[in-house]
C-alpha cells in the first residue's frame, strides 16, 4: 500500500495511527493541564480534542457538542473519555455519556475535581460564600469573568454580583508566583479576601492515569 492509498483521518493522520488510542474530549479550559499531564507521563495513547472554553459560560451547549464530537470521531478511536464534570448540564451530560458508553470525570465541576471530589464535598458546605478560580481562569480573568459580567463597563455592578461572597480561593494547578500574584489582584478587584490552595491536577490526573 502506498501513502496515496492510505486512508486518512480528518486530521490528516493515517487511520492506523489512531487505532488502539483513546480520544479525550475536553473543555478548552483544561487543554494546558491535559497536555502537561500527557507530556509528564508519556501518555502517547491519549489524543486530545477540545470544545470551546467559553462553553463554561453556556453549559446548555456542552452535551450536544460532546455527542457531535463522539459521532465525528467514532470510527477513528477505540474509546473516548470526556474531560468535563457535570459543569452545569443538570445531569444531561452524564446521561449522554452513559448512552454513548463513554466515561467522564466524576464531580459537579472543575473546582471540585481539582480540589479532589471527596475533599471538596467536605468543605463546600462551609464555603458557600467562596468564589473559585483555577489557573486557566486566573489567566483569562477579564475574558471569562469581568467582560461577560459587564464589570469592565459598569464596575458598580460588582457589589450586585459579589456582595454575598467573602473569599476568593485560587486553586493552583502549578507553582507559579506570577499567577499567584495575578490571582491575588483578582481578589482585590472583586473586594474579596484571598486564599491560595495548591491542588495540583487533583482527580483529573487520577482519571487520566486510569485510562
Amino acid at each position: 500500500m502506498t501513502l496515496s492509498d492510505t486512508q486518512l483521518t480528518e486530521e490528516g493522520l493515517p487511520l492506523e495511527a489512531t487505532r488502539g488510542k483513546i480520544l479525550i474530549i475536553a473543555c478548552g479550559a483544561l487543554a494546558r493541564e491535559i497536555l502537561d499531564l500527557k507530556a509528564a507521563n508519556g501518555w502517547t495513547h491519549l489524543d486530545l480534542t477540545c470544545l470551546p472554553a467559553n462553553y463554561h459560560l453556556y453549559p446548555d451547549k456542552i452535551t450536544d457538542a460532546v455527542r457531535e464530537s463522539v459521532a465525528k470521531h467514532r470510527d477513528k478511536y477505540e474509546d473516548f473519555f470526556v474531560a468535563y464534570a457535570d459543569c452545569g448540564t443538570g445531569g444531561l451530560l452524564q446521561a449522554a455519556c452513559a448512552e454513548l458508553d463513554v466515561q467522564m470525570i466524576a464531580g459537579p465541576h472543575c473546582y471540585s475535581f481539582f480540589e479532589g471530589n471527596d475533599r471538596f464535598a467536605k468543605v463546600s458546605e462551609d464555603e458557600i460564600t467562596t468564589f473559585y478560580l483555577t489557573d486557566f481562569l486566573v489567566r483569562q480573568f477579564d475574558a471569562f469573568i469581568i467582560k461577560p459580567m459587564g464589570l469592565d463597563r459598569h464596575p458598580e455592578l460588582r457589589d450586585m454580583y459579589f456582595g454575598n461572597y467573602e473569599k476568593l480561593v485560587y486553586q493552583a494547578q502549578t507553582d507559579d508566583p506570577t499567577l499567584t500574584a495575578k490571582a491575588e489582584h483578582c481578589a482585590k478587584r472583586l473586594g474579596l479576601t484571598f486564599e491560595r490552595r495548591y491542588t495540583g491536577y487533583g482527580d483529573l490526573a487520577a482519571a487520566l492515569n486510569a485510562l
